[in-house]
């Protein structure tokens, strides 16, 4: 995971989005100015095997900061759909949080899947990024 902020800031190269990130042996985190809103690659174990998750994560220490923000990314389910594939999904999940994801299958670790998934994680965050902007006055967080 340490290489994969670099193999998405290229993928981002271009876009006005500045981001900070987190790396964790499990997973990565990218975040503009509010760490609990982060957009995040993370392996998780599901019933069907080992996967990556990939998506946006709502950790607002207010579930109903929360809550605003996942109402609108669910009103947006349609479009984020279309651009993203039938894989996404809003929801509720542990603590009061929310996340917008689609989960992968996971495959062996090599420069191959780290392009594959640091490409994905770059379009999921050129496509959600506005609509994060947007929810977050919708949900009066400024």
């Amino acid at each position: 995971m340490r290489e994969l902020p670099s193999v998405v800031y290229d993928h981002l190269r271009g876009q006005r989005i500045l981001l900070h990130h987190r790396v964790w042996s499990f997973g990565c985190q990218f975040y503009e100015d509010e760490p609990r809103l982060h957009y995040e690659v993370v392996r998780t174990s599901l019933r069907f095997g080992d996967r990556l998750e990939l998506g946006l994560h709502l950790e607002s220490r207010s579930p109903q900061v929360n809550d605003a923000l996942l109402a609108y990314f669910q009103s947006r389910l349609v479009e984020i759909k279309a651009g993203l594939g039938d894989g996404f999904e809003a929801e509720q999940w542990d603590r009061g949080w929310a996340k917008v994801y689609e989960t992968i299958p996971l495959l062996p670790y090599n420069a191959v899947f780290l392009e594959q998934v640091g490409g994905r994680m770059a379009r999921i965050i050129i496509f959600l990024h506005p609509m994060l902007k947007a929810a977050r006055a919708f949900a009066r967080m400024g």
